[in-house]
């Protein structure tokens, strides 16, 4: 009897194979998923039920739940309304008089509750997170952490929209994986085009945004790169994927990259699929793949589970067709949709300073549709739609969701991952970025001020911290963030690295400025210093490094470190002597006639005095002789006599342990 994959009825009957596996389930057949084979005669039964009343059943069960999601808003509202009045929100900590007011009681009234507890405060004095909860739960409220101001913002720009206001949208799917195992191989042979011949090292090093359309369907692709430094802009990536492709060579296997990716697409909780690529290599091995995949908990469909394996090559350009047709399976199980008759809301992917163009940015639009001449904020810039840029570098007037396009017209440049949002008009726009602007000042000064005794102490006990200050300079916002998150994983107990300022663009005079102001080095990726910055840099001493690849820089701020991390030594006993007799000597005090006994006694050990195997005394010779002449060192099974700095109390049969500390290279 002939099986039929689910998905494959899906498409003969018009509908989704989500409403095909319900359908399914009402009926008792058993079915895991879309990739589920059928026999013949449960297909006939299925095929005869959608071509009665497909829409019957569904059209009374949408009446009753809407009837029901009615009854349930009228009292979720009375719940809500209830929650309102009892709820106090605050912005981090408060004074006693600040909560007196949100309590409204007087401030004598609280400052006695605080007594009642054991807490002696004035009115100025800050509480902590318990001692306001205690106290505000005693008066019957509830605290709840005040929304800050992006929050605030994205509520008044954003909303969400109605279902019947809802349609389909292309899927975006991110491409992960270990570096060199073809990602961007699998990429160019999708749609034709040669990325990494313009990337150094024959790394992706830039998230890249591309369309691509497969017999009218369109898939957007976002190019992750799959460097170890890489593992913040890889998490971006994640976050605005509905499909992760995850790239696994079959001649090299389950890799430390690889798993990254799986456990980033797990956090974003996006379904993967995975690409088993260079399958023409001779050595490919796709089982021992397999194998790997299910000890990270991806289990392939063939194996029993539910993670769709495709075996590809990227050279000879094979199984692309079925990677393609599983992308729109698996973004049709989804049902992927968004609105776009209203204004834009999307994300940056990248961002950079074009030298002709000004601030460009790539931004992936989620919901709504950006048109050229629109008002947009994205972070702390604003600004206006000049242009934009599709991935195939054609000016398009207008973006709808699920489209990548690059634009040109913001005041600056935004940071990477920033949202992005079409405001009412450019006054409106410039408004919110001016107050991100200043909120971002406040928060500054703030931290600044904030310094307690507890936060001071705490640095005391755990020793001297050193920082390493670093300003970064990339020609895209990516690589600051890249550098960044890598940095900062350098710093330890002992050295804390501490990356002071990012920007995109060439190293400048300003930029040293504050390099010598704070007493930082200088990284530059990808670009230079200007003329005038290295003359600066040479008279204040600046260190200026350049790189062209971002896992040279972390190997030199890596050793860097261990040249400024405090020697760590260990002891190494030289050898031991017994003392045989002490003589009184004039201003040197007792000396101590010994035999060595073995290892050997140097002028610069250090000594240690042990009387019955316990350490009485540890201090430095200070004289070392044999017969009446000054030694260097004094071997095994000779005699001589040893001199201990400021110490005279040495007797007969006591041991004279000499010692030296070696430092232990970092």
């Amino acid at each position: 009897m002939a099986k039929k994959r689910v998905y494959e009825l899906a498409k003969e009957l018009e509908i989704s194979s989500k409403e095909l596996i319900n359908k399914m389930k009402e009926l008792n057949i058993e079915v895991s998923s879309h990739m589920s084979t059928i026999d013949d005669e449960e297909a006939k039964i299925l095929k005869e039920l959608f071509d009665k009343k497909p829409n019957e059943l569904k059209s009374n069960s949408n009446k009753y739940e809407g009837e029901n999601n009615i009854d349930n808003n009228i009292n979720q509202d009375n719940v809500n309304e209830e929650k309102q009045e009892k709820l106090i929100e605050l912005e981090g900590k408060v004074t006693v008089k600040e909560l007196a007011n949100k309590l409204d009681i007087s401030t004598n009234e609280l400052i006695g509750k605080l007594i009642g507890i054991g807490i002696m405060a004035n009115i100025n004095q800050e509480l902590d997170e318990d001692t306001t909860e205690l106290i505000a739960s005693e008066y019957g409220f509830e605290i709840r952490e005040a929304k800050t101001l992006e929050e605030r913002q994205e509520e008044e720009l954003d909303f969400e929209d109605s279902e019947e206001n809802l349609v389909l949208r292309p899927p975006v799917v991110t491409v992960m994986g270990h570096v060199d195992h073809g990602k961007t191989s699998l990429l160019d042979s999708i749609r034709e085009s040669h990325v990494t011949q313009r990337e150094a090292g024959g790394i992706t090093q830039h998230i890249g945004a591309s369309t691509v359309n497969i017999n009218g369907n369109k898939i957007v692709f976002l190019d992750t790169p799959g460097h170890e430094a890489f593992t913040s802009m890889r998490a971006r990536g994640a976050q605005v994927t509905d499909v992760a492709i995850l790239v696994v060579a079959a001649d090299d296997g389950v890799m430390p990259q690889t798993i990254e990716a799986i456990n980033h697409a797990k956090a974003a909780n996006v379904p993967i699929i995975v690409a088993i690529n260079k399958m023409d290599k001779p050595e490919a091995n796709p089982d021992r793949v397999k194998q790997e995949l299910t000890e990270h908990g991806l289990v392939p469909e063939d194996w029993g589970g539910d993670v769709i394996t495709v075996p590809v090559s990227a050279i000879k350009k094979e199984g692309l067709d079925e990677l393609l047709e599983m992308i729109l399976l698996v973004s049709e199980m989804s049902e992927l949709k968004a609105n776009p008759n209203r204004k834009a809301v999307g994300t940056i992917i990248e961002a950079e300073l074009d030298k002709g163009r000004g601030p460009v940015a790539t931004v992936l639009i989620q919901k709504g549709t950006l048109r050229i001449g629109d008002s947009i904020i994205a972070g702390t810039a604003s600004g206006r739609v000049r242009a934009m840029i599709d991935s195939y570098g054609k000016r398009v007037k207008k973006a709808s969701p699920s489209t990548a396009v690059e634009i040109l017209g913001l005041s600056e440049v935004p940071q990477a991952g920033d949202k992005l949002f079409a405001a009412k008009d450019d006054k409106k726009a410039r408004e919110l970025a001016d107050q991100r602007k200043e909120q971002i000042k406040r928060d500054q000064i703030k931290s600044k001020q904030n310094i307690s005794l507890d936060d001071l102490f705490d640095q005391i006990k755990t020793g001297e911290v050193k920082d390493l200050n670093i300003i970064i300079k990339a020609d895209v916002q990516g690589s600051i963030e890249a550098v960044k998150d890598a940095l900062v994983k350098l710093s330890n107990e002992e050295v804390k690295v501490n990356p002071i300022h990012g920007g995109v663009g060439a190293i400048t005079e300003s930029d040293i400025m504050l390099a010598t102001a704070s007493n930082a080095i200088v990284i530059g990726f990808n670009v230079r210093p200007t003329t005038s910055a290295t003359n600066l840099a040479e008279r204040e001493l600046v260190d200026v490094r350049t790189y062209r690849i971002i896992y040279k820089a972390i190997e030199d701020i890596e050793n860097a470190i261990k040249g400024m991390l405090e020697p760590e030594y260990k002891e190494v006993v030289q050898g031991r002597a017994e003392v045989r007799a002490t003589f009184k000597v004039p201003n040197a005090g007792v000396i101590a006639g010994v035999y060595i006994l073995n290892g050997k006694v140097t002028r610069n050990s250090s000594a240690r005095l042990l009387r019955d195997n316990i350490v009485i005394h540890e201090g430095e010779i200070s004289s070392l002789r044999r017969f009446k002449d000054d030694v260097k060192e004094i071997a095994t099974g000779y005699e001589g006599g040893i001199g201990i700095e400021n110490y005279n109390d040495i007797k007969e049969g006591d041991i004279i342990e000499a010692f030296v500390m070696e430092e232990i290279e970092r």
